[in-house]
C-alpha cells in the first residue's frame, strides 16, 4: 500500500509539473508568437501608410477604383488603441477571424464596416491566450474612447455598453448590433472576445459610437 501511496503521489506530482509547463505555454509561449507577429505587422502597415502618403504627395493614386486595395486575410489593416489601457496598449488590427488570424492579434470580421465608416465594425479577439488583446475588456466603461488609427486618420469611438451572450448570439455583429436587417445610420464598433476567462462558452461583447475623427499623429 505504501508503495502504491507514493507512485500515486509521484504522478500527482509530475501530473502537477506538466499542467504547470501548458499554462506557462498559454501565457508566454503564445503570447511571444503574437508579439512577434505584432512587431512585423505594424512594421509592414507603416511602410504601406508611407507608400500611400507618398502617392498621395505625388498625386497618384493605385489603379482600378482610386483607393487603396483592401488587405488580404491575415494582413493589418488598422491599428487598435485602447487609453484607458495604458499608452502601450497598441495592436494592428489583422483582416480576418480565422484561427491563424487571431493568433495574430485582433482580427476584422470580413464584410463588416472598415475605420469610420456608417454600420459595424467587428473586431474579435483573444482574451487569455495569444497575448490576450481583449483580456481586460470587462473594464471598459460607457464613455471610454477606444481609437482606430488609419494611414492619415484617428477614429474615435466611445464605448456605449456590453454585454454577454452565447456564441450562436451573432446578430451582435449585425450592421445594427442585435437588429439584423436594419439599416444602419451610423459609424459603430463591435469588440467580441470569450467569456468568462479561460472559457468559451460566453462571448463579451462591448459596443461602441463614432465620436469624432482627428488626423494621425506622427509616430501613433
Amino acid at each position: 500500500m505504501r508503495t502504491v501511496l507514493r507512485g500515486l503521489a509521484e504522478l500527482t506530482v509530475t501530473a502537477g509539473l506538466i499542467l504547470a509547463l501548458f499554462v506557462g505555454y498559454l501565457a508566454w509561449g503564445t503570447g511571444e508568437y503574437t508579439r512577434r507577429q505584432q512587431g512585423d505587422l505594424r512594421d509592414d502597415l507603416e511602410r504601406q501608410w508611407s507608400a500611400d502618403r507618398v502617392r498621395r504627395l505625388a498625386d497618384v493614386q493605385p489603379a482600378g477604383s482610386g483607393t487603396a486595395p483592401a488587405p488580404a486575410a491575415g494582413q493589418a489593416l488598422a491599428i487598435l488603441r485602447v487609453p484607458r489601457f495604458g499608452a502601450s496598449y497598441r495592436y494592428a488590427v489583422v483582416e480576418g477571424v480565422s484561427v491563424a488570424d487571431l493568433r495574430k492579434g485582433p482580427g476584422h470580421y470580413p464584410g463588416t464596416a472598415g475605420p469610420g465608416e456608417i454600420g459595424n465594425m467587428v473586431i474579435a479577439g483573444h482574451r487569455t491566450t495569444y497575448g490576450g488583446p481583449f483580456e481586460r475588456n470587462d473594464e471598459l466603461a460607457r464613455g471610454d474612447e477606444i481609437l482606430v488609427d488609419t494611414a492619415t486618420t484617428t477614429y474615435v469611438y466611445r464605448v456605449t455598453g456590453r454585454t454577454v451572450v452565447r456564441p450562436s448570439g451573432i446578430e451582435v455583429t449585425a450592421p445594427v448590433p442585435g437588429r439584423p436587417g436594419r439599416k444602419p445610420r451610423k459609424a459603430m464598433l463591435t469588440l467580441t472576445t470569450c467569456h468568462p476567462k479561460f472559457s468559451a462558452a460566453y462571448r463579451l461583447v462591448v459596443f461602441a459610437e463614432l465620436a469624432g475623427r482627428r488626423a494621425r499623429a506622427a509616430g501613433v
